[in-house]
């Protein structure tokens, strides 16, 4: 199994923002701070907030914070929110094409994986990630 750019990305925005919960911090930011695309930061960003994670502040001197406690976001919350599906294997997806499907028991042993990796996700929070704002390169106080 792996996981999507889209939630690397996801987990490295709320870890910064858990780090810095004294200020807001910027796309253009991460994005340096981690050289990844400013779009790529924006689009993750964007879904984070409306899904509550994160908070946005608007204008000149805006960012972005967490929305919520760091003791209170999972870590299988984000990764559910920030993949588009767990199709480990054909069998899993909307459009499944295997003909073997209605005897196959692979889907019900990868089925199971996927979530016990869930679970275990789940057993932690942003704040078990927690790093200190000099782990970054970037000061604790804007």
């Amino acid at each position: 199994m792996q996981l999507t750019v889209f939630s690397d990305y996801g987990m490295r925005l709320m870890m910064m923002a858990a780090a810095h919960q004294d200020r807001l911090i910027t796309i253009e930011e991460v994005a340096r701070v981690y050289g990844i695309s400013r779009a790529h930061i924006m689009k993750v960003a964007q879904l984070l907030v409306k899904k509550g994670f994160l908070k946005a502040v608007r204008g000149r001197a805006g960012g972005l914070m967490l929305g919520q406690p760091a003791e209170a976001i999972r870590i299988g919350d984000i990764v559910r929110a920030t993949e588009p599906d767990f199709a480990v294997v054909e069998c899993f997806k909307p459009d499944n094409r295997c003909r073997i499907t209605h005897s196959c028991r692979l889907q019900g042993i990868l089925g199971g994986a996927v979530m016990a990796f869930l679970d275990v996700l789940d057993r932690h929070t942003l704040q078990d990630l927690m790093l200190n704002p000099e782990d970054f390169g970037t000061p604790n106080a804007a």
